[in-house]
């Protein structure tokens, strides 16, 4: 017999109504009742969670040999900063022709 722990345990009432006819539709005490519907709910639990691990499937994204996958970060930190001093030059441009045109 496992070593008995006596704790309180708040029960909502619905809860607590199913397990009293529960103990009563099988002739056991409450209190056995209570357990094995923990144990039967920590059972179900463990075992849904036993599941494969999903399947990786990989893909080859058809980079050709010689580029550096490494140095696409900055690659795309350079054509970024081209696209924002694009866009100032553009900016400083205008402001130039406006001013030419008063």
């Amino acid at each position: 017999m496992m070593p008995e722990m006596r704790t309180t345990l708040t029960l909502d009432d619905d809860l607590a109504g199913l397990l009293k006819e529960r103990a009563r539709e099988l002739g056991i005490p409450f209190k056995e009742a209570v357990n094995r519907t923990i144990r039967a709910g920590i059972g179900e639990a463990s075992a849904t969670r036993s599941h494969p691990a999903p399947k990786t499937i990989s893909h080859s994204f058809g980079f050709r040999p010689g580029i550096d996958l490494d140095k696409l970060g900055q690659l795309a930190d350079e054509l970024e900063a081209e696209a924002f001093a694009e866009k100032i030059d553009d900016s400083a441009r205008r402001k130039r022709e406006a001013l030419y045109e008063r």
